[in-house]
């Protein structure tokens, strides 16, 4: 696994722009929330409703614009866990392609805030169960992988747990914020995964 270093340092990088880029955003536009915000009773899309949020909604929005375009390289530099065995590979390449795609529809929900009503609703499960494919696939490949973490690998099941919890239990905000952030670090420990290793 001779993976040539600038390569490995772009996509670790990646991976840590995605959590610095989400988190500036989403809580630059929380501060500027003119109501009473707390994530038990309200969902992180309602950062980006220009009617709730009129100063910040943009700031959500564009966050998840870019959040989503930092995506893409995070989920392309995943070639670095490719393997010689061809159910690894392939699994691998699957959560790329999967993966681009939750990248494509987290831009489609900044795009389409929550005030385009169903087609942010669309969007957003779109990524949702993207996220989740994208969690057990990468995690069954990655999880008796020779260069991942052990408890990195575990982590990530337990995100996959939670994300599907979520799924289950859609009409819960709390659960929506515990899915992005562990999501979020999940990408932050994979990425220092593929820098130490």
């Amino acid at each position: 696994m001779g993976a040539n270093p600038v390569k490995r340092t772009i996509s670790s990088i990646s991976g840590v722009v995605v959590i610095v880029l989400y988190c500036i955003f989403t809580f630059s536009s929380l501060a500027l929330y003119p109501a009473a915000y707390t994530p038990v009773k309200n969902w992180l899309s309602d950062l980006g409703n220009s009617t709730n949020n009129p100063k910040g909604a943009i700031l959500y929005n564009v966050g998840c614009i870019l959040t989503g375009i930092a995506l893409f390289p995070f989920f392309i530099g995943l070639y670095e866990w490719y393997a010689d065995e061809k159910r690894r590979k392939t699994a691998v390449v699957a959560t790329q392609v999967i993966g681009c795609a939750s990248a494509f529809s987290l831009i489609m929900i900044g795009v389409f805030s929550e005030n385009y009503g169903w087609l942010h609703d669309l969007w957003s499960e779109v990524f949702f169960v993207l996220n989740l494919l994208v969690l057990v696939i990468l995690g069954a490949a990655l999880f008796t992988h020779p260069r991942i973490i052990k408890a990195i690998a575990i982590y990530g099941f337990v995100v996959a747990v939670i994300n599907l919890m979520f799924l289950f239990l859609p009409n819960t905000p709390l659960l929506e914020w515990f899915t992005v952030f562990t999501a979020l670090g999940y990408v932050g420990l994979l990425s220092y995964n593929m820098a130490a290793k």
